[in-house]
């Protein structure tokens, strides 16, 4: 019998503001926590080489984002700062003082926020492939033209699997990553009215926060961009860690934007010596 990575974790929904937020916890009870917040149209289960990489040495929380995965369905706009705020909600029901908050795209962006929201729980953050940059022209089109294409259907339609595709693979991938390419079809499993919300909400909607992010002050923070990123590209990513004081840039070759999961290697490489360089309580 083939043992599932996902049989030691424990699950449970944790209410919130949001609403009920799914949440999976395992790895080393008394470790530091690493807190694991997706990309949109992904729920927590993106993160599984990050939970097999950081489970021994950390308490890991995977947490399935509003709309997403078996947290309750996303039916109005939310912004940054509600997930923030939810957050919180969710370390304290965890008993989690502090955290080092993790995100891809979405959760990335959220990273970024986090700690000028929320210093006083923010150990340390990462963002990857994420932006605090107005949305451009381009993708208010095709995000808005998309959300009101899955608004209109009760189950995601198969268009969402292409898209998603081009939206998260890069020519590396396109290439070399057949396993990677199939687990983008997980998007069918999506509701494709939350994932309209969400895109409202996270994409459309979103907010210049390089000012807010300026705010931040002695708190470790890595952000991370694929060089094949065709959502955020590189100079954008740039722009967001410039904003912080302190924050350490890299950038992955030959990765897109889901790159936690398509090029987890690398960015767990990224990640052990981000943090080996900070207290050995984080």
């Amino acid at each position: 019998m083939t043992t599932s990575w996902l049989d030691e974790v424990t699950e449970q929904l944790i209410p919130t503001s949001l609403g009920l937020i799914n949440v999976r916890e395992g790895g080393r009870p008394d470790g530091p926590a690493m807190v694991c917040w997706p990309s949109l149209m992904m729920d927590g289960t993106m993160w599984r080489y990050q939970y097999e990489h950081f489970a021994p040495s950390h308490r890991m929380v995977l947490i399935d984002s509003p709309g997403h995965g078996r947290s309750d369905a996303l039916r109005k706009i939310i912004d940054l700062r509600d997930c923030a705020d939810a957050l919180v909600e969710i370390l304290d029901s965890l008993a989690i003082d502090k955290c080092v908050l993790m995100g891809n795209s979405w959760g990335g962006m959220l990273a970024g926020v986090f700690p000028a929201y929320h210093p006083e729980r923010t150990a340390a953050a990462i963002g990857i492939n994420c932006t605090a940059s107005l949305p451009t022209m381009f993708e208010s089109i095709w995000a808005t033209a998309l959300a009101t294409y899955l608004s209109l259907h009760a189950k995601m339609p198969p268009l969402a699997a292409r898209a998603a595709r081009a939206a998260f693979a890069g020519p590396t991938a396109e290439a070399t990553n057949p396993e990677f390419l199939k687990f983008t079809d997980f998007v069918l499993r999506d509701d494709p009215k939350s994932v309209a919300w969400a895109l409202r909400s996270i994409l459309i909607g979103r907010k210049d926060e390089h000012r807010r992010l300026a705010t931040i002050r002695n708190i470790p923070v890595l952000i991370i961009a694929g060089e094949e990123d065709g959502q955020f590209p590189v100079h954008v990513v740039r722009k967001m860690a410039d904003a912080i004081e302190g924050s350490t840039f890299r950038v992955l070759l030959h990765t897109g934007h889901l790159a936690a999961r398509e090029n987890p290697d690398a960015v767990n490489a990224e990640i052990d010596a981000f943090l080996s360089a900070l207290p050995a309580t984080v």
